[in-house]
């Protein structure tokens, strides 16, 4: 499944972003979709993901309160938005999808290309 990230790009601090992931198709493997995200010389990590069917999510701690994952079904497509951006969010972000909840990078079949986001103090 083909999986299309846009949407990133360069902000001060405290501003806001909104990135998109659109799905070429939605199958039994991409029942959950996840946004992770991987600063230079850091190991790929989870940011949010949300259930396909129930719209259920889960964020990573640092997350919680300023990023918001979102789904549209019509549209296959999934959105973080980011507010109150910080320096240490700057990372290529990814989404991904797989049909095992889960926050290891690893359980996922299908990967975006990567968005930059930078954030400027």
């Amino acid at each position: 499944v083909q999986l299309q990230a846009s949407g990133g790009g360069l902000v001060q601090a405290g501003g806001s972003l909104r990135l998109s992931c659109a799905a070429a198709a939605r199958t039994s493997r991409t029942t959950y979709m996840g946004w992770f995200r991987q600063a230079p010389g850091k190991e790929r990590e989870f940011v949010a993901i949300i259930s396909w069917s129930s719209g259920r999510t889960y964020y990573q701690d640092s997350a919680k309160g300023r990023f918001t994952i979102s789904r549209s079904s019509a549209k296959n497509t999934v959105y973080l938005q980011m507010n109150s951006l910080k320096p240490e969010d700057t990372a290529v972000y990814y989404c991904a999808a797989g049909s095992t909840l889960d926050s290891s990078p690893s359980r996922y079949d299908y990967w975006g290309q990567g968005t930059q986001v930078t954030v400027s103090s």
